[in-house]
């Protein structure tokens, strides 16, 4: 298995090239990496595989040498080729089981979760880690309704697992978002769009720090 401890993850940044160009990628990875980004993901998804592994195989080295994992969204297949660190699934992306048979052993699998009952099937199927939300609107995912600050003490209760907080998280929600028991969140747009991307960073890694306890 793979020997990422997620435990330690706090902020977790997604390269979307909805909102980024595949040329300044490797640019983006850099400076969430001098922001202190624990886990970063690359979303591409309008590309091809090849192209996806071809993107993917620029930004690894990079991530690599900052010890930071590089996550792959949906195409488990990637980690056959680049030696990425984990690929995450969505709830109509297959099984977390599916994903570990592609990528191997040595990929950690992240689920996305809306509900608790999804959350503790997540857990059940072996996922890794989750994906909790979206708490508010978000452009990245406008078909799906937010669910709120209400339960992300609940799911924390319910599932022994690393918990990302994700949907239209931006610097100002952070507080609230760790008043309701959030431990951890993944930034999209507030992220990529900022006009310093490794000072956002900072600034969101430092209230999270602040805010959580554990």
């Amino acid at each position: 298995m793979n020997s990422v401890d997620l435990s330690r993850c706090r902020l977790y940044g997604i390269i979307d090239l909805g909102y980024v160009a595949a040329d300044q990628a490797a640019r983006v990875a850099r400076e969430m990496i001098a922001g202190g980004v624990d886990i970063i993901q690359l979303r591409a998804k309008t590309r091809d595989l090849r192209a996806i592994i071809d993107l993917a195989a620029k930004l690894h080295p990079i991530t690599a040498r900052a010890d930071v994992p590089l996550v792959i969204n949906d195409h488990a297949q990637v980690a056959r080729e680049v030696p990425v660190e984990g690929i995450h699934v969505g709830q109509d992306d297959g099984s977390v089981a599916a994903a570990r048979e592609i990528a191997g052993q040595d990929c950690f699998i992240g689920k996305s979760t809306h509900s608790l009952a999804q959350a503790e099937r997540a857990a059940a199927e072996g996922a890794d880690y989750i994906g909790w939300g979206p708490l508010f609107a978000t452009p990245t995912k406008p078909d799906y309704v937010p669910i709120g600050l209400q339960e992300i003490s609940a799911v924390h209760r319910a599932v022994d697992l690393p918990i990302f907080c994700i949907g239209g998280i931006k610097l100002g929600d952070l507080p609230e978002v760790v008043a309701a028991g959030g431990r951890r969140v993944v930034i999209v747009s507030g992220l990529l769009q900022a006009p310093d991307v490794a000072q956002y960073a900072r600034e969101a890694k430092s209230l999270l720090h602040q805010n959580s306890k554990t």
